[in-house]
């Protein structure tokens, strides 16, 4: 099992999701290693499917799928309780953790 965190240089907001994917790690209890995986062209967010920075994958699968035709070096905005943000909250990482767990949040 594996996480992988795909953005590009110059995102301001991937280093906060990777903080709140770490800190729902550790309140799981879930010590599943973090790739971090810096998307380098347009060529590359093709290859990789990529949704926008920073994306969240795991086993390649990403945590917030969206159905696209299309992908491009931008800036991926997450809906949150308190309104779109750059990066997913801890509390919605903890729910995806533990779907993918296998247990009840």
């Amino acid at each position: 099992m594996k996480i992988e965190v795909l953005y590009f240089e110059g995102c301001p907001s991937w280093q906060t999701g990777v903080e709140n994917l770490n800190a729902a790690l550790k309140l799981e209890g879930l010590s599943w290693p973090v790739e971090l995986v810096v998307v380098q062209d347009d060529e590359d967010t093709q290859r990789r499917r990529f949704l926008g920075s920073p994306s969240f994958q795991f086993n390649g699968n990403d945590l917030w799928p969206q159905n696209r035709q299309e992908y491009a070096m931008s800036c991926r905005m997450y809906p949150t309780p308190a309104g779109p943000r750059g990066w997913p909250t801890v509390e919605m990482f903890r729910e995806r953790l533990c779907a993918l767990a296998g247990r009840k949040s």
